[in-house]
């Protein structure tokens, strides 16, 4: 299929936050989890944990490690979920790498600030992995292997990726014979997935209204008009009193509530209005629909 201006565009403006987001991530690890010993789940954590028991640089063993998974999964997994990782695990690659050199052991918050270091680190990471997420991104590692057992047993990915991340972490008590780093990195890791949902879907964040009003028509009018979303209009039958009745259904973002509110309320006081959170609305006005 042949590549088009905004097809090129899209990829283009994917690169940039995906690379953004790496960023982000890279230095949450290098500036915060590194000095302070803490570590979390996914290949990134592995890499941590034999730094801290070996010195062995963190970059040189998540490259390695993802390698592997990349030449294993190539023929299990095809050409385009090999493809789409490829980038993120050399780019986070050289940018652990340098800001690793950049910063090295320096505890930039003081010393004892463990706790600290771990929220503010998870909270970097969560928002890097949540930028390379939304824009169709992939750091590889733990990834792979949810995907590989994924296609050949009945075990969602999630679930997966979860069981990957808890021996990963439980194993660093084998390094450091310590439990607090065991629980800073179960909190780590429950930071990093809070913040992560919370990128993903912060800009999917949509309500539904079903508004039910006499004054229907003028209501469609003024939403469209105010804030240049669709209505649509249902035929509805009051049960009880068995009339016919028209419903409106909106689809809008959610800081628009309190617009279709007001609106509503001008022309019908007494209308009756049903509003709802929707985790996603896909087409024109709303997301793309990121699909390949």
């Amino acid at each position: 299929m042949k590549l088009t201006k905004s097809d090129a565009i899209r990829e283009i403006k994917d690169i940039f936050f995906i690379t953004l987001g790496l960023m982000c991530y890279a230095i949450g690890w290098a500036a915060f989890l590194l000095p302070y010993q803490i570590t979390t789940g996914g290949v990134t954590g592995i890499s941590a944990i034999i730094f801290y028991a070996t010195g062995f640089p963190i970059q040189y063993t998540y490259f390695i490690i993802n390698a592997v998974l990349m030449l294993c999964s190539f023929k299990i997994l095809g050409f385009k979920f090999t493809l789409k990782t490829t980038y993120g695990i050399f780019m986070l690659t050289f940018l652990l790498g340098f800001f690793s050199d950049l910063i090295g052991t320096q505890q930039i918050i003081g010393e004892g600030q463990e706790f600290m270091a771990c929220m503010v680190g998870a909270a970097l990471c969560g928002i890097g992995l949540g930028i390379v997420f939304a824009n169709n991104g992939s750091t590889g590692g733990t990834d792979i292997i949810a995907a590989v057992i994924n296609k050949y047993r009945d075990v969602t990915f999630g679930r997966m990726i979860l069981y990957c991340d808890i021996i990963i972490i439980s194993s660093c008590y084998f390094v450091f014979e310590d439990w607090k780093r065991v629980v800073f990195g179960f909190a780590t890791l429950v930071v990093i997935s809070y913040v992560l949902d919370l990128i993903v879907n912060s800009a999917r964040q949509s309500v539904q209204f079903m508004i039910f009003s006499k004054e229907y028509a003028k209501i469609a009018d003024r939403i469209i008009s105010e804030t240049h979303r669709g209505v649509t209009v249902l035929d509805g039958t009051g049960w009880y009193s068995k009339n016919g009745v028209k419903v409106l259904v909106v689809m809008a973002k959610k800081s628009q509530s309190v617009s279709i509110f007001r609106l509503v309320k001008d022309i019908d006081p007494n209308a009756f209005i049903s509003q709802s959170s929707v985790i996603g609305v896909y087409g024109e006005g709303f997301d793309r629909i990121k699909v390949k």
